[in-house]
């Protein structure tokens, strides 16, 4: 199967047809979120033991007779996880540039109307603190940053990525949308990785929670990795901040089927997906539907038996004890010694995280704890020539 180029620039406003956004859009979420609530021990069954599952198996894997068998999911997503990605994690640090932001976002602590200490690094500092992160061990970044196309804009964008990709073998950037074009430019400066949160897949609480700013534009959002794909990038990853939405099922759903669209659509990238859960943050939003622990862990071990080829990745919004009982049922990658403030890593930021960690362990720390578990880290996996 090979993925055709389409015109993902012509409707901006729209979702471009013959793209993995559209193939989001088709899903019958609602059906499969009233299959969730209907399914039964034999549909549990019949998920557990095919081969290759579809999104109905998925739907059956989050229901409530799945959760009582939370310990026999465990087990499937262990095995699926050493079979397909060894016995492997990749660290990656996350590398915020600039706090800076003219979106109105309710949840986030960068948001427009936040009174917050705003700071953006210089190129050179942003090589400073990359050469730290470096020194760390760290052969994979992702730089950050909040959406303002002024003081972030395209051309500092590309130089950031320039001043980082010689010392690193991945470079990765999770920043506002841009076109394809945009991204080819990236690409050229070395970066080959995006990360695009669509934040909430349920259109109606995208609007409610968008208030300001280019980031309303949901269907922009959504084709975004299709453009980042189509201009040459690598790696795609995408997710929902979980908690946005007042039901979690309908999200991983969302998220299921948009990974899936793009491993179809986009079969040379490698695609990944994060389950970040929101954290406390300036602006004080509280989540609609906190997702408890033993659900978390059930979302994570369906994702992982219905797509066994998708990298999961986890994030230091989780607490330590948790991460550690998490990373070995479908872990592919995960953050470490993170700051979510621009800078912190070279030198001490006096300016404001876009939200706080719960685990606070040194990279080192967290390598320890995977070798402990029988795990190895994988600092680099990728070298371009």
């Amino acid at each position: 199967m090979t993925s055709v180029p389409v015109a993902l620039e012509s409707r901006p406003d729209r979702v471009p047809e013959g793209s993995a956004a559209a193939d989001v859009v088709a899903t019958p979420v609602a059906e499969l979120r009233r299959f969730v609530d209907a399914a039964t021990d034999a549909d549990v069954d019949r998920a557990l033991q095919r081969g290759h599952r579809t999104l109905h198996d998925f739907a059956a894997l989050l229901s409530a007779p799945a959760a009582v068998r939370l310990e026999e999911l465990a087990r499937t997503a262990q095995r699926i996880t050493r079979a397909r990605f060894g016995a492997t994690v990749r660290l990656f640090s996350p590398l915020y540039l600039s706090n800076e932001c003219v979106s109105t976002c309710t949840y986030c602590g960068f948001s427009a109307g936040n009174d917050i200490a705003r700071r953006t690094l210089t190129v050179d500092e942003v090589r400073r603190e990359a050469a730290e992160l470096h020194q760390r061990g760290f052969r994979h970044i992702l730089l950050v940053a909040g959406e303002h196309a002024r003081i972030v804009s395209k051309s500092y964008l590309g130089e950031c990525v320039a001043a980082v990709a010689p010392r690193f073998a991945q470079v990765s950037v999770e920043v506002q949308v841009w076109d394809a074009d945009t991204y080819r430019r990236l690409v050229a400066e070395g970066c080959d990785g995006v990360v695009i949160y669509q934040e909430v897949y349920d259109e109606q609480t995208y609007a409610e929670v968008h208030l300001k700013g280019k980031k309303r534009n949901y269907a922009w959002r959504l084709s975004a990795p299709d453009r980042a794909a189509e201009a040459g990038m690598r790696r795609l990853g995408v997710g929902a901040l979980l908690g946005l939405h007042p039901d979690w099922r309908s999200e991983a759903i969302s998220v299921a089927a948009h990974a899936s669209a793009l491993m179809r659509r986009w079969w040379r990238c490698e695609v990944s997906v994060a389950l970040p859960r929101l954290r406390p943050a300036a602006g004080g939003y509280q989540p609609r539907d906190p997702l408890d622990d033993a659900s978390f862990v059930q979302l994570l071990c369906a994702l992982r038996i219905a797509l066994p080829d998708v990298g999961v990745t986890l994030s230091t919004r989780e607490p330590a004890q948790l991460r550690d009982g998490l990373v070995p049922l479908g872990i592919t990658s995960m953050s470490a010694g993170s700051h979510t403030e621009p800078g912190g890593y070279a030198e001490v930021s006096d300016s404001e995280p876009q939200f706080e960690i719960s685990d606070t362990r040194s990279p080192a720390e967290v390598a320890a704890a995977l070798r402990a578990a029988g795990l190895e880290p994988v600092w680099k996996d990728w070298q371009r020539v």
